[in-house]
């Protein structure tokens, strides 16, 4: 019945409030229930909860003094009902709770300190189309749940064992011959360097750019490796040779990434024309020109099967490119910042980007977002790559070199990179880096002039540097 302030409004309609209540019921099972016909099953361990509390606020109010003897219920009733309440066995209470006084030998501290029990109502009230899978009532008597975040793998941490000098300028780009022998390196120096993998010592060193070397990869199919650089060339090496065999003209800007497609003789280039350029290898014409972008392409990785073209972009956004007519599959929008690396993984079909807000991960074909990692290496990230064990090295401006595990996202090591002596300190960046063929050793390419060479701990055991992991508790969606 309204209340004597209510007089002038109009009575509900038994009707009408019937309807109400059943509108409100099916939202409340739109929202919380996926199955609209049953009821979530019980939860026993919640039941049982549920009881030991209500044992607590029922005799809540009875408290036994140490060492005194206990005077009659009357007088256990007057004493403060806020403090703790500890049912001993033999008092009358004990006797009302029969075999469930085990259960109540526990101090409880209220949650209010003016209430004697917790909120003054009844808590043990669920509404019956609950949630699924658990029925939580308040929060006090809400359970904790385990994460269901996956536990990071156990990664031994990553040492620096060799440092190798003879470039003269920053050392923008590497890549692996297919055959572990040996690996290149670009440089502002102008200069292409091969090295012995095994001992670190200068084999070749290649001339012929007329800017910086921003881009470098080595044909599995081929005795071929390609350069390409800020004086917009693409260059054509025959490793029999040790000369340019072939240069490809198109781009208008400095290109600043390069990939071979695995299967096919294709050869990708990106720059800073904001245009992704496929090219034959052999005949040298230019089969697309992958446009799209509204900021220079700085990142691209190739795969056999769709979509074959993945490209980061200053402008923040990662494009699925469809071969075969040129054209985007997909544009993903999650970054704020560039994108500057890239990183397949080797047996996984997923990928992770960088960026200075964040790092994440995406499935492939389709692209959807996995997760972000768990920490911000809170630095502009330049390069980026994972090996089959699922380690993801990640080199940032500042010389910081974070090694991450795969699965979970957690950042097992953060070490920063020591600059020559000579140096400044703010020549400390990391331009490149990569794994060799087996995955046991990092390479790293430095503005200090220098190429930093990369392996495990032996001597590492889970005992001695233990995972350090606390699953997250609201990751951020995006």
């Amino acid at each position: 019945m309204p209340g004597p302030t209510m007089e002038a409004e109009l009575p509900v309609e038994p009707q009408s409030l019937k309807k109400l209540s059943f509108k409100t019921l099916k939202r409340a099972l739109d929202l919380f229930s996926p199955l609209h016909s049953q009821f979530p099953p019980p939860d026993p361990e919640s039941k049982k909860i549920r009881m030991n509390h209500k044992l607590h606020v029922e005799y809540g109010g009875i408290k036994s003094v140490p060492n005194q003897p206990i005077k009659s219920s009357s007088q256990n009733q007057a004493t403060p009902s806020n403090s703790n309440a500890l049912v001993l066995p033999g008092t009358e209470s004990s006797k009302k709770s029969g075999a469930q006084s085990d259960l109540a030998i526990t101090p409880v501290q209220s949650k209010n300190p003016g209430d004697g029990n917790l909120s003054g109502r009844s808590t043990s009230i669920i509404p019956a189309h609950g949630t699924s899978e658990r029925n939580l009532s308040t929060a006090a008597l809400m359970e904790r749940i385990p994460s269901r975040w996956p536990r990071p793998v156990w990664h031994a941490p990553w040492k620096n064992y060799r440092v190798i000098s003879g470039h003269l300028g920053w050392v923008r780009s590497i890549a692996f011959d297919p055959s572990n022998q040996w690996f290149c390196t670009g440089s502002a120096d102008r200069t292409i360097k091969i090295w012995d993998v095994g001992s670190g010592r200068l084999r070749l060193t290649l001339t012929g750019h007329i800017e910086q070397v921003r881009g470098l990869a080595v044909s599995s199919r081929h005795t071929y490796m390609f350069s390409a650089g800020d004086d917009k060339q693409v260059k054509c090496w025959d490793l029999e040779q040790n000369k340019v065999i072939r240069s490809y003209h198109g781009h208008l800007s400095g290109v600043y990434c390069l990939a071979l497609h695995p299967t096919i003789d294709v050869l990708l280039t990106g720059g800073r024309d904001s245009v992704c350029r496929v090219w034959d290898i052999r005949s040298k014409m230019q089969i697309h020109a992958l446009s799209g972008h509204d900021n220079t392409v700085c990142s691209v990785f190739t795969r056999p099967t769709d979509p074959q073209v993945v490209t980061g972009s200053h402008d923040s956004t990662i494009k699925f490119w469809d071969l075969r007519y040129g054209k985007t599959m997909a544009t993903l929008t999650h970054h704020k910042k560039s994108v500057r690396a890239l990183a397949q993984h080797p047996i996984e079909d997923s990928f992770a980007s960088a960026s200075a807000d964040n790092i994440k991960k995406f499935s492939l074909p389709r692209g959807e977002f996995l997760h972000n990692m768990l920490s911000q290496q809170k630095t502009i990230i330049n390069a980026m790559t994972v090996n089959e064990e699922g380690v993801l090295a990640t080199g940032g401006d500042n010389g910081s070199l974070w090694f991450w595990d795969w699965k979970s996202g957690h950042s097992f090591q953060q070490s920063q990179t020591i600059v020559q002596p000579g140096s400044l300190d703010s020549e400390a960046g990391i331009y490149a880096l990569s794994y060799d063929m087996t995955g046991s050793r990092l390479v790293t390419c430095e503005a200090d002039k220098t190429i930093k060479m990369w392996k495990e701990d032996e001597n590492a055991t889970p005992e001695t540097h233990p995972v350090n992991f606390k699953p997250p508790k609201d990751i951020r969606r995006f």
